[in-house]
């Protein structure tokens, strides 16, 4: 699908440099979550990852709060649907489920999507054994495949922040969490998929919000925080058994999702392990987020300007 129409923010946005272009953004400036835009998730899935949240549509979970998009797990039980909407059907007999913790997941999948551009957001994260904040993006159609054969982008996943760390390992400061992962999921369809990412320090204050973003170009996708590179791929570096050519499957919309997730493989099997349920509700907050694409270079995403640090 094409990108959706530049909205106006309600404040002044600077460009990233010369030669790119407002795509699309939400500044969070009304009273609620924008319908239009994003769609909430409603089910107790858990991924594919056996994560322990059920997703919901409550204010309570995902709401504007002085010009921020709060997303908010709480340790509460709840029950809802197995399967995410796009997985059931009128023979799905899975029903319901309860699981022991709720949050929200937003997603712009039928509503916006682009192929190539400067993605931002800028986002503080929440700490604490268990929590799984992410930002990313998944194909609008399975072009080459179900995943992860049409690809995922990572912008941001962060698991666990603030919990003890061994020292020397990636992403971990004076002992404690505060690695930040931007990784690429590709090759077949599961369990034939293959990822490659790379971890780096969220930087100081840790407590503060910090801007992720990737800059994706049919020869690159760069990884960003606060306008400082910590990571790139390029073709060579993935692949798709669903085509030969070398961009993709990399090379075709991709929507854009943000959540907060609660449990999990990925932030259970680190740290001390587990999920620790003191100190909830958990809140990320998203200030705002952008879409730049190049002036007259939107369809093919081919040598864009330098954007400034």
């Amino acid at each position: 699908m094409a990108a959706a129409p530049a909205d106006v923010p309600a404040k002044d946005v600077p460009s990233p440099g010369p030669g790119w272009q407002l795509a699309w953004a939400d500044e969070f400036d009304g009273s609620a979550i924008d319908p239009a835009k994003w769609t909430l998730a409603d089910d107790c899935w858990g991924g594919g990852n056996e994560e322990r949240q059920c997703y919901t549509t409550a204010a309570a979970n995902a709401g504007i709060s002085a010009g921020e998009l709060h997303i908010t797990a709480r340790a509460q039980r709840h029950r809802g649907p197995a399967l995410p909407a796009e997985q059931r059907s009128s023979t799905d007999r899975q029903g319901k489920v309860t699981r022991g913790f709720t949050s929200a997941r937003l997603s712009t999948s039928g509503k916006a999507a682009w192929r190539y551009g400067l993605i931002e957001v800028r986002a503080r994260l929440p700490e604490g054994q268990g929590l799984w904040p992410a930002i990313w993006m998944l194909p609008e159609q399975d072009r080459y495949g179900k995943w992860a054969a049409s690809g995922e982008i990572d912008i941001m996943e962060a698991v666990n922040l603030g919990e003890p760390c061994a020292a020397g390992s990636a992403g971990c400061v004076t002992g404690r969490e505060r690695g930040v992962l931007g990784t690429l999921h590709f090759g077949g369809v599961n369990p034939a998929n293959r990822q490659r990412g790379a971890t780096t320090a969220m930087p100081a204050p840790f407590d503060d919000f910090h801007v992720y973003s990737i800059e994706w170009q049919p020869k690159a996708i760069i990884w960003r925080i606060d306008g400082e590179v910590y990571a790139q791929q390029q073709p060579g570096d993935w692949s798709t058994s669903g085509s030969a050519s070398p961009t993709a499957p990399f090379d075709q919309p991709f929507h854009l999702v943000i959540n907060l997730a609660v449990g999990g493989h990925l932030p259970e099997q680190r740290n001390r392990g587990g999920v620790i349920s003191q100190g909830f509700p958990k809140v990320m907050a998203v200030d705002w987020v952008r879409v730049w694409q190049c002036t007259g270079k939107a369809p093919t995403g081919s040598d864009c300007p330098a954007i400034r640090n």
